[in-house]
């Protein structure tokens, strides 16, 4: 299967092939043809899929197709909502890139910066705004944006959003948007709220699924590091010793540990910088680019500013901190490893608070992490027995309910979830097994095809 087969007209043949673009992903594959054919599509796929492009291309020809008889249109003809700056700005550097020989504008609007370049933008016209909820609500309530002529809705990563609380702005956004519109909706998870929020504006839509959120890529070599909470620095310190690792993407749970984090690297010699919520988008941006470019080798994130991150080439992520939900787990490894690629994923575990959330994402992508032992870190058996012991201690009678802050609570133990971290330690060998298809494969650009989503 190339692009070709996907009738796509030759000015998007043309840019797919200047991005080096040759074979489509399985769910550009699948979920092109039916965006073609003015369906209504509900697609489950993760990030690093190629999902981008897999609404981004088909959009971009409906619209070329369409101008051509309405050439003095000028009003936005398609909206895509995302829930961070960083998604949106990649979002629209992907319809720059695939739509650049088609003549169609597009404007990304975000909160955290002035309005006034999107509103001299929006006066100009465009023809597919890709926005954040909030930003684009302030400048509808101001009238610089009218969305009565809109044709395409997109909601993207339509699970972040409900995450980040933007469902009830989403809704007021629907609400201006003409009934009588083709629906796409893209979520890598499916809770109920985010089900009915599908139902609720999708018409008979078609169903693309990939890559199931519990997968990882089996291009992925996942490693387990159990530490002491205040040895996670001298432990991430010692692993960047190593100058084959140039670049690394570091998670931390809050704003301030990353911030931590890299007041230590800087202290250590090495050079970092941080992406949260509470930077601004020009110190953001300007981290980003950094990054990219390698002036900065280590790049210290949250999940939600990270969402959207795309690297090429980025061959490590560390998790400094485990998350307290095990599908972040996915997201956070899937920046690497992307298009057929190959990546190398670290977790630090304290073994006290991160045990339960070791246990949940261990039984979400149903494998044991391999636990390397050989580090100048380690915890000790004997005070890895004293903190289950504790935990147990503390924890709830049973049938009360309870919870060590991941979604099983400690409950439901399994053989080889994360319930003995210390079984690998003796003697018997960790599961390596790479169950389920990740999907995250197929599509090549040479080698490759760049993933901007």
């Amino acid at each position: 299967m190339s692009f070709e087969n996907l009738n796509l007209i030759e000015p998007i043949l043309k840019a797919l092939k200047t991005e080096g673009y040759t074979t489509p992903t399985p769910i550009q594959e699948q979920a092109i043809p039916f965006i073609l054919q003015h369906r209504d599509l509900l697609g489950c796929a993760q990030t690093g899929t190629g999902k981008t492009a897999a609404f981004a291309i088909p959009i971009l020809q409906l619209l070329f197709l369409d101008k051509q008889k309405h050439k003095e249109q000028k009003s936005i003809k398609a909206l895509i909502l995302t829930p961070t700056r960083e998604l949106a700005i990649q979002i629209s550097e992907s319809f720059t890139a695939y739509g650049k020989n088609t003549g169609l504008k597009n404007l990304v609007i975000f909160g955290g910066v002035s309005q006034n370049p999107q509103v001299d933008a929006l006066r100009r016209g465009v023809d597919i705004l890709i926005a954040t909820p909030g930003r684009l609500l302030d400048l509808m309530n101001q009238r610089h944006v009218h969305l009565d002529q809109i044709k395409m809705l997109i909601l993207d990563e339509a699970d972040r959003m409900l995450d980040m609380g933007f469902v009830h702005d989403v809704k007021k956004i629907i609400a201006k948007v003409p009934q009588n519109r083709q629906t796409l909706f893209f979520s890598a998870t499916m809770p109920n709220e985010i089900q009915s929020l599908a139902d609720s504006i999708l018409q008979k839509p078609a169903k693309v699924e990939v890559a199931p959120v519990s997968s990882t890529a089996d291009t992925i070599q996942q490693s387990l590091y159990f530490v002491e909470k205040n040895d996670k620095r001298l432990l991430l310190n010692h692993i960047l010793k190593d100058k084959n690792i140039k670049t690394a993407l570091v998670f931390t749970r809050t704003k301030h540990g990353a911030d931590k984090v890299v007041k230590d690297l800087v202290k250590a010699g090495i050079t970092a910088e941080a992406i949260h919520g509470n930077k601004s988008q020009n110190a953001r941006q300007r981290a980003l680019t950094n990054f990219k470019n390698r002036t900065t080798r280590v790049l210290i994130a949250t999940d939600i500013a990270a969402r959207g991150i795309d690297i090429d080439e980025l061959t490590h992520v560390i998790n400094y901190e485990i998350p307290n939900i095990p599908e972040t787990y996915v997201h956070r490894i899937g920046r690497t490893g992307r298009a057929g690629a190959s990546g190398i994923a670290l977790t630090f575990c304290d073994g006290e608070e991160e045990i339960d959330f070791l246990k949940d994402v261990q039984k979400l992508i149903a494998k044991d992490i391999p636990v390397q032992e050989d580090h100048p870190y380690p915890l000790s058996m004997q005070s890895m027995t004293e903190k289950l012991m504790s935990k147990a201690k503390n924890a709830p009678a049973k049938g009360k309910s309870g919870g060590g802050g991941g979604r099983s609570g400690g409950g439901n133990k399994r053989p080889g979830a994360g319930g003995r971290p210390s079984s690998h330690r003796g003697g018997g060998s960790p599961t390596n097994s790479r169950g389920g298809a990740s999907g995250m494969s197929g599509a090549s650009k040479s080698s490759g095809q760049r993933r901007r989503d």
